[in-house]
């Protein structure tokens, strides 16, 4: 009874769309969590964004298949994710961020996202009320868009345990169980559970599991605030990401979900390493004046709530996936950095694709660039 195909570790954000992938692939899954229901950990915390417009193609390829998923599940299960196609928007008001966004442009384009360096008057069309002094221009991803993550890791999780996947909550994984170098299965608080594979899908917990195999999974949690205000009249579903710093944040963004509320997140520079959910109150003042700053009709908006979550961070901004060299069955995919919502869907049928031994020439591209053991000193993703 406790013998499966497969063991994922973590009901969130790529550890359910992972079971659901596997599902459909035919393989019986079992998924742990320490948390009481799937989406308890960080993915509650994230504001909703879904974009392929990244810098990074991996990320580029994964995402858009993501995109593809999120943007038909309603058609195709029934479910209601809030799936909203507003795009995304990065005003440009200096000459770094232009050249910036001009230098991705023909890597973007080359691994198929539909974006375009546009002209001040194109983004003050989609970004009603966008603050016109010193706009140079900016870049378009129209097939952009957000959901719900609630109602997105409950949709995957229905159709998942529909196919067979056996999830199992408030158990707590203590070990990764392996003989001869090879992975057995897993020992938790609920007993032994046997698979030839266990996919790492930890988020933040990911360094702690994989410490006891001797094996240092460089994911670093950091803790990032964000708010929701209270909902008004429909005027900017588009994503607003202004990679503009400022002291104490690198960036910060914004839109308007299906309820009109505008929900808001800041990049805090330098990082807030640690497992920190408090709020601050320090948050609001600084994120507010940015985003009124750029949007003068902002500045009546009541704010409704704030919470804060964590990215598990890589050095460089982007995940780690891949086969553990030192333990045969050991998968892992970790270090989302604050993307997994995105990420997820697109990144579950890879890994179910690794599984079975169907990767693709894309998959190949993606695991190259999501590689465990490739070099982390590179500098951080542009637009991570």
């Amino acid at each position: 009874m406790n013998k499966f195909d497969l063991i994922i570790v973590g009901a969130g954000s790529v550890g359910v769309p992972t079971a659901l992938a596997c599902a459909e692939a035919g393989l019986k899954a079992l998924v742990l969590d320490r948390r009481p229901s799937p989406g308890q950990g960080e993915n509650k915390h994230a504001i909703g964004g879904i974009r392929a417009t990244h810098s990074d193609p991996a990320k580029i390829l994964v995402c858009h298949r993501s995109l593809e998923i999120f943007s038909t599940w309603q058609d195709l299960h029934g479910d209601d994710i809030e799936w909203q196609r507003g795009g995304y928007v990065f005003p440009v008001y200096r000459e770094e961020e232009e050249r910036l966004l001009k230098t991705f442009l023909p890597e973007q384009k080359k691994f198929g996202l539909n974006i375009d360096f546009v002209d001040p008057q194109t983004i003050a069309s989609v970004v009603p009320g966008i603050n016109p002094d010193g706009l140079r221009g900016g870049t378009v991803s129209p097939d952009d868009g957000s959901a719900s993550p609630l109602l997105a890791v409950n949709a995957f999780y229905r159709r998942a345990v529909r196919l067979g996947v056996e999830f199992r909550f408030n158990v707590q994984v203590q070990q990764i169980l392996r003989e001869k170098g090879a992975v057995q299965g897993v020992r938790t608080s609920a007993g032994r559970f046997s698979a030839p594979v266990v996919v790492d899908a930890a988020g933040a917990d990911s360094r702690e599991l994989s410490a006891a195999l001797g094996c240092d999974i460089a994911v670093t949690p950091e803790s990032h605030e964000a708010g929701i205000s209270e909902p008004v009249q429909m005027f900017c579903p588009a994503m607003v990401v202004d990679l503009r710093p400022a002291p104490g944040s690198r960036n910060y963004y914004f839109y308007q979900n299906r309820h009109g509320q505008v929900v808001f997140c800041i990049t805090p520079e330098p990082p807030l390493v640690g497992h920190d959910y408090r709020e601050t109150s320090g948050f609001l003042p600084q994120v507010c004046a940015r985003m009124v700053d750029l949007m003068p009709r902002l500045k009546n908006l009541r704010v409704r709530r704030v919470w804060r979550g964590l990215y598990p961070m890589t050095a460089d901004g982007v995940p780690l996936v891949g086969w553990n060299r030192d333990a045969s069955g050991l998968l892992h995919a970790v270090g989302m950095c604050g993307q997994g919502f995105m990420l997820g869907p697109g990144l579950g049928e890879l890994l179910a694709r690794m599984i079975t031994g169907a990767s693709t020439a894309d998959d190949r591209v993606v695991l190259a660039g999501f590689s465990l053991y490739r070099d982390l000193t590179c500098g951080m993703e542009a637009l991570k």
